[in-house]
């Protein structure tokens, strides 16, 4: 745990040094030309500044509560793809039977249909962590610096759709799917479509076939909450404000820091004429901890306004994906060497 603790202090000092360096700029600036050109008179009280402060940090609070309820709300989402794919598992082996069929199937025939329809659930949750993966104008974080540096990418964006769902599904479905905007939409008419000809062949009993139609419902109702929330962003003039408004203050809260550190500095002199006189160099690392938190706030905020986009700080939909296809694929009997292995972990981050 400590040695965690370290680590994630250590990725947050990386992760800002760019903006803590703009900081340090900034005010080194402002006392260079305070100290040497003698600037004063040059200043501006600190109530406004703490009004406008005070204003900025409730922003910021609120913009940060915000962007967490959206990443609760997608990871119950996904929490629900979980225990929804895991039921729809067990019904689809239990509920494909020649208990009521006209003509009975083999046992290798209903293997078949149990694992099309398995492997067919499995082609919905790729197309549907692909089409939350997709880009959109207002994410912006995923193509920050450090996330490049760093190479945080998901496999989605290592990877092409099609490719991924051909071992899934067949070249009939597969480019039925892929000639529709909304493919995981697609893959879900199938799978009811492939029931509908299992109950009218008796291979389904009609009050399973309502059972697992239910699930593919609920199915739908995930999906459709997660494409809101990929969908609608968070409220783009709260956001955009919020980041003028932060940087506003960052910028104009020299004029009020500097001044007061030079008259403690005066007051100082009359005792200790040296660090009187060099006092006001001390603003420096005061500047730089008040500006550092007020940006590092407001970046968390911004970094979770969009659950899916693909930073470190997503709910990790590729790793859930992965996860429900080896239980899955695991409870048909597949072999381990048969099953993909899970997605890796970079930098102490699941995608």
């Amino acid at each position: 745990m400590y040695t965690k603790k370290i680590y994630s202090a250590k990725q947050m000092v990386l992760w800002t040094r760019y903006e803590t360096l703009l900081f340090f700029v900034i005010i080194a600036a402002w006392v260079a030309a305070y100290y040497f050109l003698d600037l004063s008179w040059f200043k501006i009280p600190w109530t406004p500044l703490a009004l406008i402060g005070t204003a900025v940090a409730f922003v910021i609070g609120f913009q940060n509560n915000s962007a967490y309820g959206r990443i609760w709300e997608a990871r119950k989402i996904w929490g629900g793809i979980v225990n929804t794919s895991r039921t729809f598992g067990m019904f689809v082996q239990d509920m494909i039977t020649n208990e009521h069929a006209i003509d009975n199937l083999s046992e290798e025939q209903l293997k078949t249909e149990i694992k099309t329809l398995t492997y067919r659930h499995i082609a919905w949750m790729t197309a549907l962590r692909h089409a939350m993966r997709a880009s959109k104008p207002w994410e912006t974080i995923v193509k920050s610096r450090t996330d490049g540096e760093w190479g945080i990418k998901p496999p989605e964006f290592e990877a092409n759709l099609q490719d991924d769902l051909k071992g899934y599904v067949s070249d009939d479905d597969l480019q039925e799917v892929m000639g529709k905007n909304n493919k995981q939409t697609a893959l879900l008419y199938l799978q009811s479509h492939h029931l509908r000809r299992l109950k009218e062949q008796g291979v389904i009993w009609e009050f399973s076939f309502l059972e697992l139609e239910g699930v593919l419902q609920e199915l739908f109702t995930l999906q459709g909450k997660s494409e809101r929330i990929k969908n609608f962003p968070y409220p783009r003039h709260f956001a955009t404000l919020n980041h003028f408004f932060m940087w506003v203050f960052v910028l104009l809260l020299p004029l009020a820091m500097v001044p007061q550190f030079g008259e403690i500095g005066n007051s100082v002199k009359e005792t200790f004429p040296l660090i009187g006189d060099l006092f006001v160099w001390f603003c420096i690392p005061f500047y730089v901890i008040v500006s550092w938190i007020f940006h590092t706030m407001e970046r968390i905020g911004r970094t979770g306004e969009n659950p899916f986009e693909g930073t470190a700080n997503d709910v990790p939909i590729s790793t859930i994906a992965r996860g429900i296809e080896i239980d899955l694929r695991q409870n048909l009997g597949e072999a381990d060497e048969d099953i993909p292995d899970q997605f890796p972990v970079k930098r102490h981050t699941q995608f």
